[in-house]
């Protein structure tokens, strides 16, 4: 099993979202509401009147071979729209209950 975080816009939560049921990830976390910039380029998602936008995370435990498909979707979609940042990590998870 993989744990995979989700960080992006918000106007990505809605389509990351659909992403995980089309591919039957049933189960996710989303946390709608998340302040950060991004390592490489993009503004920063501060929520203030400067930097209004906020970004969204979404962490989902999926399957092993469920990664890469998942990842490679997250990329088309990123690609789409650049400057909305989208980005995800891969953890290996080690115990679940």
């Amino acid at each position: 099993m993989k744990s995979v975080m989700i960080m992006c816009d918000q106007a990505f939560q809605e389509k990351v979202v659909d992403i995980l049921t089309r591919m039957n990830c049933r189960g996710f976390s989303c946390f709608p509401q998340v302040q950060g910039r991004g390592s490489k380029t993009g503004e920063p998602h501060y929520g203030t009147h400067a930097w209004p936008s906020m970004c969204s995370a979404i962490l989902t435990v999926v399957d092993d071979a469920k990664v890469d498909p998942l990842l490679e979707k997250l990329h088309a979609l990123d690609v789409e729209t650049e400057m909305l940042g989208l980005r995800a990590f891969v953890w290996n998870v080690e115990k679940t209950i």
